[in-house]
């Protein structure tokens, strides 16, 4: 692309990526070197893709293995369910559609144990709800079995209740969407990547003859930075948003320019991809491959 290359400031959420959007549809797992290599296309040294899946293996997100002198790094089961937990709302439209219920998480979590209270927060925000209180959260999405699963993670689901309610007002749901969540904010955070990768879609019209290693570079800052909306936005309903709402047009635009890089960042990945010998991944043409945007969209929606 015409922009000047970026700086993978935090390598582990930038791997996190890699692992969600292409390695998991792979057979979760990769070769240490075949990791370095592809983070090498982000500028991102081989000792700091060493110490970043450290640092991801100490949190639980990935599990490493030896076979002879070769390390291999795996989604562990709770990162795989974050990926499957988030994926739709990453590929799939936002949905328009609300069934009139809000899902309320409630808790009395003890000071001694603020530490696991903070992380259940923090996977709350990611679950997509937000604090009407300051122990009560609510969602308009049916997030209540995930967040159920967050609170035994972190040892706190004997301190939790959940609920599932109607408003009954004063305020109506749109004022309470609007109470809840900063939705200024969200819009001009949607607005800020739709100038963004407007201007780069534009250019991939207009020249589509990337190199394969240009459209890896393209698709997985693409997916980084829209998987960055899973903290942002909670899939508000759209039904219940000002017209203008800009999350539907920056899906459009995520998924045409994904479509549009797919082939060539396929043919790269899978260039460097290693599976562990002992596993039997088969690697299938960028057209027929059923990565991320395939399985979750179809078959018929990818060119």
């Amino acid at each position: 692309m015409q922009n000047a290359p970026r700086v993978v400031a935090r390598p582990n959420s930038f791997i996190y990526t890699l692992m969600g959007d292409l390695v998991r549809y792979y057979g979760g797992e990769i070769w240490i070197g075949s990791l370095t290599q592809l983070m090498g296309e982000f500028g991102v040294s081989e000792a700091a893709v060493r110490q970043a899946v450290s640092r991801m293996s100490r949190s639980g997100w990935i599990t490493g293995r030896k076979l002879g002198n070769k390390s291999y790094y795996a989604i562990t089961e709770r990162g795989r369910a974050r990926v499957d937990r988030v994926s739709p709302r990453i590929y799939q439209p936002p949905e328009t559609a609300w069934d009139g219920k809000w899902r309320m998480v409630a808790y009395t979590i003890p000071e001694t144990a603020r530490d696991a209270r903070d992380r259940l927060r923090k996977d709350l925000a990611v679950l997509g709800f937000a604090p009407l209180g300051t122990a009560l959260w609510l969602s308009p999405r049916d997030a209540l079995e995930a967040a159920r699963e967050a609170a035994t993670a972190h040892g706190v689901l004997a301190f939790v209740d959940t609920f599932v309610a109607e408003s009954t007002g004063p305020h109506d749901d749109r004022s309470l969407i609007a109470r809840s969540w900063n939705l200024d904010a969200i819009a001009a955070t949607y607005r800020a990547f739709i100038d963004d990768y407007g201007a780069r879609l534009a250019h991939l019209r207009a020249s589509p003859n990337l190199t394969d290693a240009q459209a890896f570079v393209e698709r997985e800052w693409l997916v980084h930075d829209f998987r960055k909306f899973i903290y942002v936005d909670p899939g508000l309903p759209l039904d219940l948003l000002p017209n203008d709402w800009p999350a539907l047009a920056a899906s459009d635009l995520f998924r045409e320019t994904y479509d549009r890089v797919r082939p060539g960042s396929l043919r790269f990945f899978e260039s460097i991809f290693k599976p562990a010998p002992d596993r039997d991944v088969a690697i299938a043409s960028p057209e027929t491959h059923d990565d991320a945007f395939a399985s979750l969209l179809g078959p018929e929606t990818v060119s």
